[in-house]
């Protein structure tokens, strides 16, 4: 197990909590550990998952040498694994714990994300107290608009590596079983975006976050997490 230096006197494991689990690197704001997802198709998919103190998970796929995958939600990653059961990351997703492959969610890996995810959760506000509502994003496919639910940090982050990909299609949806052929939500049913004001809403303070912790990501390099990050140091 390699274990590097603390981070700045600030350890997010134990030495005992990391004992037995495989290919650990400690760096400055995050813990790295091997991990993987096996499909009963393809095999195992290997990867690196990097866990963050603000409750951010990132995955580095190792699936083949040139595979170019990196940063990947654990839903993403999920699915580019081939498993035949998505939408079941913390049970599908398995790090080599005592030289034998446990479920993340029996590690103490997820203690930073479920801290995370229980404070996003319920009526799903932002850190600064504005909720996020509903998004839709239209498909370059098929030209239908798709919902994206922003429940969680994990939704969040979906959403947003969604917005930012020019070829995003229906398929492309981690958790939702979703094609070009599946019909479009109507017109009706789009109006309600659930802002925690009016059900139809078309935007307003209530609704609309601007950028917070939940929503903005330390280890993207686009433009607003960028600029988020650097003022929230600032």
């Amino acid at each position: 197990m390699e274990n590097g230096g603390e981070s700045n006197g600030v350890t997010l494991f134990t030495e005992e909590e990391l004992r037995e689990i495989s290919g650990v690197k400690r760096e400055d704001d995050y813990v790295e550990v091997m991990c993987g997802c096996t499909s009963h198709r393809y095999g195992d998919a290997v990867a690196r998952l990097r866990v963050f103190s603000s409750g951010e998970l990132a995955i580095s796929c190792e699936c083949t040498p040139g595979c170019q995958e990196d940063k990947l939600t654990p839903a993403a990653f999920e699915k580019h694994s081939g498993r035949e059961t998505a939408r079941k990351w913390k049970n599908n997703i398995w790090i080599i714990l005592n030289g034998e492959k446990v479920p993340v969610v029996k590690t103490p890996l997820l203690k930073y994300y479920n801290k995370s995810s229980k404070h996003a959760n319920g009526s799903h506000r932002s850190q600064n107290g504005k909720a996020h509502r509903d998004e839709f994003l239209r498909c370059t496919e098929c030209k239908k608009e798709r919902r994206f639910r922003l429940r969680s940090k994990e939704e969040c982050r979906i959403y947003h590596d969604a917005l930012a990909n020019v070829h995003w299609k229906c398929s492309d949806i981690p958790y939702d079983k979703v094609s070009c052929d599946d019909e479009e939500e109507r017109a009706s049913r789009r109006v309600y975006r659930g802002c925690s004001r009016s059900p139809s809403c078309k935007g307003c303070t209530s609704c609309v976050c601007f950028g917070c912790q939940v929503c903005r990501f330390s280890d993207c390099s686009c433009q607003t997490c960028s600029d988020f990050t650097s003022n929230a140091k600032a």
